[in-house]
Formats: C-alpha cells, structure tokens, sequence
C-alpha cells in the first residue's frame, strides 16, 4: 500500500471546538441584531448541523418557520455572523483542540502536503490559520464556496485531490462528523475521526480510526475508540502511527 502523502483537516470541530460556542452564538447574535426574536438552543443548533454550510444552515431554518427571506439578505445575515464569528476566534475565546498543532507540526517535520478542507467561509478559516496556526506551513486552504457543494458530498476532497496531485490512497482526513466521513469516503480517501460534544453519537463507523481528541502532552489525551489490536496508543496520537496504520 503506497505511503500516505498529504493529510487534509476539517477546521470547525476537529481544529477548532467552534460549533456551540462559536457559530451557534454567532447565528443567535445575527438573529437578534436583524430583528429576529429566536435563538437556536445548544440541542436544536446539533439538529441544524445536520444541514452543511451557513447560509444552507439559515435558509434552512427560515424555510422550516414559514418566514419568506430573499438570498441577498441571507447573504448579508452571513457576512454578519461571520464578522461575529472572526472576532471571537481574534479574542482568543476558542482554543485550538488538542494534539492539532502538535500533530500538524509532525505533518510539516516529515515534509507531507498538508491541507484544511472546510464548509466554513474563507474568511473565517484564514482568520484561524493567521491567528492561531501562523507557525504551520499549510499548502492550501479550502473554504466557503470554493465548492458549489457542500458535504457529504465529496466535492472539496476532490478538489484536495486535484490541489496535490495525489491518488486518494496518498492521503488521509482528520474529520469530527458523519457528513465528512461519507464526504471523504466517497472521494476515496480514508478518515480518523476526532469526536467533539456535537460528533461524539453520530455514527462515525465507516472512520477507520476514532478517537476522542488527537491528544497533547501535559494536556488533554485522547481515548481510542477504534484502532487495530496492538496499537501502540497513548493518549496521543502520532503521525508515525497513523503512516504505520494506513500501509501496514
């Protein structure tokens, strides 16, 4: 089995736990500021996690209320919340998770493509690239509506492809959802999973490894929720076994 050549990160719950204490209060502050006089609860937003991309996500919703909502104010709602959405990642008020770093540097030291892969706009995963990953050499960054769609489907891992010149057997996805897993499987690429409050019950089955946090020295460790037997597993997970899982 060929060497695994380039590893691809989703960014909103896999680099950064962004989704309930980010987005979802984001979206309820854009609400508010147009007018709105609803908010989505932490239990409801996983619900409307299950419809990917923003502006997807607020169409949705309003299509679901009966409210009738033109795509230009969607759009400027959006550009809203997304201005909201910078400001709390600049305020460094969502930290990185666990092990990212540490295991991106690892990617970078052996020299491998490495990519992020994200239905979050362009700008927001540049403001976490610039703010909190300014150390980590990054190849490209796939973002927003760079893809007319949005996953499951595998658009964005396709266009990964394209973007490295790989074969989807070179390369690996660090995912936190069900809707990535299947993305990334249908472009043939295979996935560790890194649940996340939101992810830790969706059915994450077709990963060929999960775990709960990729794990950091002196910090937060990771539990192994499947693997392979004998896996030299710590509490971290290293990019060596990751090279040695995928071509043994």
């Amino acid at each position: 089995m060929a060497a695994i050549k380039a590893v691809f990160f989703d960014q909103d719950g896999v680099i950064i736990d962004t989704e309930c204490d980010g987005h979802r209060v984001a979206f309820n502050q854009t609400f508010q500021d147009f007018g709105f006089d609803f908010e989505w609860s932490v239990d409801f937003y996983h619900e409307m996690l299950q419809v990917a991309g923003g502006k997807e996500r607020m169409k949705h919703y309003f299509q679901q209320k009966g409210i009738s909502i033109s795509d230009e104010l969607i759009k400027k709602m959006h550009k809203h919340k997304t201005d909201i959405f910078i400001e709390l990642i600049e305020s460094g008020k969502l930290p990185l998770r666990s092990g990212v770093k540490r295991l991106m540097k690892e990617i970078n030291d052996a020299g491998l493509i490495l990519g992020i892969c994200t239905t979050s706009t362009e700008r927001a995963a540049r403001a976490v690239v610039r703010t909190m990953l300014s150390d980590v050499k990054f190849d490209f960054v796939l973002a927003g509506d760079v893809v007319k769609m949005k996953k499951p489907d595998p658009e964005i891992y396709q266009l990964a492809l394209q973007k490295s010149g790989l074969q989807p057997h070179e390369c690996l996805v660090i995912e936190d959802s069900r809707q990535g897993v299947l993305a990334a499987h249908a472009a043939g690429i295979r996935v560790v999973a890194t649940t996340n409050p939101y992810t830790k019950n969706e059915d994450l089955s077709g990963a060929e490894i999960i775990v709960t946090a990729l794990g950091d020295e002196g910090g937060e460790k990771g539990k192994l929720k499947k693997g392979w037997e004998g896996m030299a597993y710590d509490g971290n997970l290293r990019l060596d076994q990751l090279v040695a899982f995928f071509t043994r």
